[in-house]
Protein backbone atom coordinates (compact mmCIF):
# COMPACT_ATOMS: atom_id res chain seq x y z
CA UNK A 1 0.00 0.00 0.00
CA UNK A 2 1.24 3.42 -0.92
CA UNK A 3 0.21 6.79 0.42
CA UNK A 4 -1.98 7.56 -2.60
CA UNK A 5 -5.48 6.32 -1.82
CA UNK A 6 -6.90 7.12 -5.28
CA UNK A 7 -4.10 5.26 -7.07
CA UNK A 8 -4.48 2.22 -4.81
CA UNK A 9 -8.26 2.15 -5.30
CA UNK A 10 -8.05 2.42 -9.09
CA UNK A 11 -5.46 -0.37 -9.14
CA UNK A 12 -7.80 -2.56 -7.06
CA UNK A 13 -10.68 -1.85 -9.47
CA UNK A 14 -8.51 -2.58 -12.51
CA UNK A 15 -7.17 -5.83 -11.01
CA UNK A 16 -10.66 -7.00 -10.04
CA UNK A 17 -11.87 -6.30 -13.57
CA UNK A 18 -8.97 -8.25 -15.09
CA UNK A 19 -9.70 -11.28 -12.91
CA UNK A 20 -13.38 -11.18 -13.86
CA UNK A 21 -14.76 -10.01 -10.50
CA UNK A 22 -17.74 -7.69 -10.62
CA UNK A 23 -17.48 -6.48 -7.02
CA UNK A 24 -14.42 -5.28 -5.12
CA UNK A 25 -13.96 -3.78 -1.68
CA UNK A 26 -11.67 -0.83 -1.09
CA UNK A 27 -10.50 -0.56 2.51
CA UNK A 28 -9.29 3.05 2.52
CA UNK A 29 -11.57 6.03 1.90
CA UNK A 30 -10.97 9.69 1.11
CA UNK A 31 -13.23 12.48 -0.09
CA UNK A 32 -11.21 12.70 -3.31
CA UNK A 33 -11.78 8.98 -3.97
CA UNK A 34 -15.53 9.37 -3.44
CA UNK A 35 -15.65 12.22 -5.96
CA UNK A 36 -13.66 10.14 -8.48
CA UNK A 37 -16.13 7.26 -8.02
CA UNK A 38 -19.06 9.66 -8.57
CA UNK A 39 -17.59 10.71 -11.92
CA UNK A 40 -16.90 7.08 -12.88
CA UNK A 41 -20.53 6.25 -12.09
CA UNK A 42 -21.79 9.19 -14.17
CA UNK A 43 -19.65 7.99 -17.09
CA UNK A 44 -21.03 4.44 -16.75
CA UNK A 45 -17.84 2.59 -15.80
CA UNK A 46 -19.13 1.42 -12.44
CA UNK A 47 -22.71 0.44 -11.58
CA UNK A 48 -22.71 1.55 -7.98
CA UNK A 49 -20.61 2.09 -4.92
CA UNK A 50 -21.66 1.63 -1.32
CA UNK A 51 -19.88 3.31 1.56
CA UNK A 52 -19.79 1.35 4.82
CA UNK A 53 -19.25 3.82 7.67
CA UNK A 54 -18.52 1.20 10.32
CA UNK A 55 -15.65 -0.59 8.60
CA UNK A 56 -14.62 2.50 6.61
CA UNK A 57 -14.68 0.68 3.29
CA UNK A 58 -16.30 1.13 -0.12
CA UNK A 59 -17.86 -1.72 -2.08
CA UNK A 60 -17.67 -1.01 -5.83
CA UNK A 61 -19.69 -2.86 -8.47
CA UNK A 62 -17.84 -2.76 -11.80
CA UNK A 63 -19.69 -2.27 -15.10
CA UNK A 64 -17.21 -2.01 -17.99
CA UNK A 65 -13.63 -0.81 -17.67
CA UNK A 66 -10.74 -1.27 -20.07
CA UNK A 67 -8.24 0.86 -18.17
CA UNK A 68 -8.27 3.13 -15.13
CA UNK A 69 -5.18 4.68 -13.59
CA UNK A 70 -4.08 7.61 -11.51
CA UNK A 71 -1.88 10.20 -13.20
CA UNK A 72 1.46 10.55 -11.49
CA UNK A 73 2.94 13.05 -11.04
CA UNK A 74 -0.21 15.13 -10.84
CA UNK A 75 0.46 17.62 -13.60
CA UNK A 76 -0.92 21.14 -13.25
CA UNK A 77 -2.31 22.22 -16.62
CA UNK A 78 -3.82 25.29 -18.21
CA UNK A 79 -6.98 24.94 -20.28
CA UNK A 80 -4.90 25.04 -23.49
CA UNK A 81 -2.82 22.04 -22.36
CA UNK A 82 -5.70 19.66 -21.54
CA UNK A 83 -5.94 18.43 -25.15
CA UNK A 84 -2.23 17.56 -25.15
CA UNK A 85 -2.64 15.32 -22.11
CA UNK A 86 -5.85 13.80 -23.51
CA UNK A 87 -3.83 12.66 -26.55
CA UNK A 88 -1.17 11.30 -24.22
CA UNK A 89 -3.36 9.24 -21.88
CA UNK A 90 -6.51 8.37 -23.86
CA UNK A 91 -6.59 5.87 -26.75
CA UNK A 92 -8.51 8.04 -29.24
CA UNK A 93 -10.43 11.27 -29.54
CA UNK A 94 -13.84 10.94 -27.94
CA UNK A 95 -12.93 7.77 -26.02
CA UNK A 96 -12.21 7.95 -22.33
CA UNK A 97 -12.15 10.58 -19.63
CA UNK A 98 -9.51 12.46 -17.67
CA UNK A 99 -10.50 13.75 -14.24
CA UNK A 100 -9.31 17.29 -13.56
CA UNK A 101 -9.28 18.95 -10.15
CA UNK A 102 -10.18 22.61 -10.68
CA UNK A 103 -11.05 25.46 -8.37
CA UNK A 104 -14.70 24.56 -9.08
CA UNK A 105 -14.22 20.95 -7.93
CA UNK A 106 -13.51 17.69 -9.75
CA UNK A 107 -14.78 17.44 -13.31
CA UNK A 108 -14.14 15.64 -16.56
CA UNK A 109 -11.72 17.11 -19.05
CA UNK A 110 -14.59 17.82 -21.48
CA UNK A 111 -16.42 19.89 -18.88
CA UNK A 112 -13.20 21.69 -17.93
CA UNK A 113 -12.67 22.63 -21.59
CA UNK A 114 -16.27 23.91 -21.84
CA UNK A 115 -15.87 26.04 -18.72
CA UNK A 116 -12.38 27.19 -19.68
CA UNK A 117 -10.80 25.92 -16.48
CA UNK A 118 -7.40 24.40 -15.91
CA UNK A 119 -6.27 22.44 -12.90
CA UNK A 120 -4.51 19.35 -11.70
CA UNK A 121 -4.81 15.99 -13.52
CA UNK A 122 -5.97 13.25 -11.14
CA UNK A 123 -6.84 10.10 -13.12
CA UNK A 124 -8.00 8.71 -16.45
CA UNK A 125 -10.21 5.84 -17.49
CA UNK A 126 -11.83 4.31 -20.57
Amino acid sequence: MSQDIVSDALNMIRNANRTGKKVTEIKRISNLLIEVLKIMKQEGLIKKYKIDGKSKAIEVTIEKISECRAIKPRFTVRKEQIEKYARRYLPARGIGTIIVSTSKGLMTHQKALEEGAGGCLIAYFY
